[in-house]
């Protein structure tokens, strides 16, 4: 079975979702999917609690799951990021844990935050885009949704770049494939899974999922497979 998690939306301008889930008391290996987005993970183990920064990904790679954690996540809508940890920095693994202080807080910027939990996450990163240490670059969005921006060519990409780590081109691709394996798991076929999303043929699908999730379309839809994928959210393309 993959790994599933609980998620909802966010009324924060910031959150794309919320997410919490706890993993098995033993640690189990699991395939990490490619993801656009950025986005910070709160993990309780063993009686400590620590935050972590996480990036972009441009590839599905392999992974360990912490036995017995218990986790929640924050995922950042497009174009959002903390300046002093762009995307470029923390991307394809490179995630940067915050060092701990006193009473279940962390150090941020010279001050200490309290870890946030579930139902209070958008409540916490509405305080830090307040505070500065959260941005957000409407370019992105306006991007994504098609709309029209008075700007050059190369100053969208470079503004794209700087905010998600990712080329605009990059960022659909990755999100194709999850909403492509969303559908397969949902048990569309292969064929109306290429057309919805997008894809010329079945080996221009085949190579993209083995790429960015890192299973064949086959496979995914194979609910007996040993291989275990990373949480996929409720997700349909961008563009």
């Amino acid at each position: 079975m993959d790994l599933i998690c609980d998620e909802r939306p966010s009324d924060s301008p910031f959150i794309e979702r919320v997410w919490r889930s706890l993993s098995e008391q033993d640690a189990a290996p699991f395939i990490s999917m490619a993801e656009a987005h950025c986005g910070l993970v709160i993990t309780k183990s063993n009686d400590k609690t620590f935050l972590t920064v996480r990036g972009p990904e441009t590839r599905a790679t392999p992974a360990v799951s912490r036995a017995g954690a218990e986790f929640i996540g924050i995922t950042f809508k497009p174009g959002v990021f903390l300046p002093n940890l762009p995307a470029q920095m923390i991307m394809d693994r490179r995630d940067v844990t915050l060092p701990d202080a006193e009473s279940r807080s962390f150090w941020l910027s010279g001050f200490a935050w309290q870890y946030p939990d579930y139902e209070n996450a958008d409540t916490f990163v509405n305080c830090l885009a307040r505070a500065g240490l959260l941005v957000y670059d409407p370019i992105v969005t306006a991007l994504e949704k098609g709309h029209p921006v008075q700007m050059s060519e190369r100053t969208l990409q470079r503004r794209f770049l700087q905010a998600t780590g990712l080329t605009y081109g990059a960022a659909r691709q990755i999100e194709r494939a999850r909403y492509a394996t969303a559908l397969l798991k949902q048990g569309v076929s292969i064929l109306d899974t290429l057309y919805s999303a997008g894809y010329y043929d079945q080996p221009h699908l085949t190579r993209s999922l083995k790429h960015y999730i890192g299973l064949t379309p086959a496979q995914i839809m194979d609910s007996a497979r040993p291989e275990v994928l990373s949480f996929l959210y409720k997700t349909t393309p961008s563009g």
